[in-house]
């Protein structure tokens, strides 16, 4: 079975959440409908290449900004996830057998595309025995190659914690390595039921110990019950993890199955989150509304670069 026939399932305790009415957005996080010219060559590149997008399968509200651009995220292992996180609208079931000319596609799509920074995630893959690492670091050398002037941002999951998974990964070299918290611990049990927040913490905190030299980031989303005094923990603790770079974004509901939004969260307070963070010693914040992990991750990544030469020249 390929990942085009692979059937998009959700897991039982997902399909049996009751219904919760999806809220009518503010005017701040309204955006318009994809049409240009330059979306839809993004678009076709990504489909001769028979390639997955997180852009797509979440449901992402920047969509038509980011391909317009050419800017698209290239999610890698398939498009069915083996877990049924509350938030997430990728499909979830069964996945197909890892196709093993996906990396050489990503990394033509990527020379297709003249991207100068790529991103690149996955759905989870607790099914295989490295929760998919090998197939993560192949991706990178692939465009190394073809693309080696293009800079590498992965966004990857927590691979079950599998021994030497994050060692395989790391050792490819991206330019950054970000895992995402998503939540405050509180509501993992609802929200991420099939991780551990100090796992993803560690993480975080075990790529700095291998390679320094890494940028790290991670994100989360507001607007889920959280507190500003839970977030502004999260913070903390990301930050003993040494991470580099925090994007914080509002939770939007997929569908009427998804975890209801608890409130929008304003501009202005989107603006105290990341005067908060910068605060605490990030390198950079990008807070707001719409923020998403890899929304404008190239112009980021050059501000990320900047910022650790201005630390250091600053002692």
């Amino acid at each position: 079975m390929t990942a085009d026939t692979a059937p998009r399932l959700r897991h039982p305790e997902k399909r049996n959440r009751p219904d919760s009415p999806i809220q009518r957005k503010p005017d701040w996080i309204r955006v318009k409908a994809p049409v240009s010219r330059e979306y839809q060559a993004t678009r076709q590149i990504v489909r001769d290449n028979k390639l997955n997008t997180v852009c797509e399968e979440a449901a992402c509200p920047n969509i038509g900004e980011c391909w317009a651009k050419r800017h698209a995220t290239m999610m890698i292992m398939g498009e069915v996830c083996t877990r049924a996180c509350a938030f997430c609208n990728v499909a979830t079931g069964k996945p197909a057998p890892l196709d093993p000319m996906e990396p050489m596609n990503v990394a033509l799509a990527v020379a297709q595309l003249g991207l100068e920074h790529v991103v690149v995630t996955s759905v989870d893959r607790d099914d295989l025995a490295d929760g998919g690492a090998a197939h993560f670091a192949q991706v990178v050398t692939a465009i190394r190659k073809e693309s080696p002037k293009t800079t590498i941002e992965i966004l990857t999951p927590d691979f079950k914690d599998r021994e030497g998974a994050i060692e395989t990964v790391a050792a490819a070299r991206p330019d950054v390595f970000n895992h995402n918290l998503e939540t405050v611990p509180r509501l993992y049990p609802a929200i991420r039921p099939g991780a551990r927040y100090f796992t993803s913490l560690e993480l975080l905190h075990r790529v700095k110990r291998i390679d320094p030299s890494l940028f790290t980031k991670s994100g989360l989303m507001v607007g889920l019950g959280e507190t500003r005094e839970e977030v502004g923990q999260v913070m903390d603790d990301l930050r003993a993890a040494d991470v580099d770079f925090l994007t914080i974004g509002q939770y939007l509901q997929p569908t009427r199955k998804h975890a209801p939004v608890d409130r929008f969260v304003t501009p202005e307070e989107f603006e105290g989150y990341a005067n908060m963070a910068r605060g605490k010693g990030f390198l950079l914040v990008a807070s707001s509304p719409l923020t998403r992990s890899s929304y404008h991750a190239g112009e980021d990544f050059a501000r990320l670069r900047a910022a650790r030469e201005a630390a250091r020249a600053g002692g």
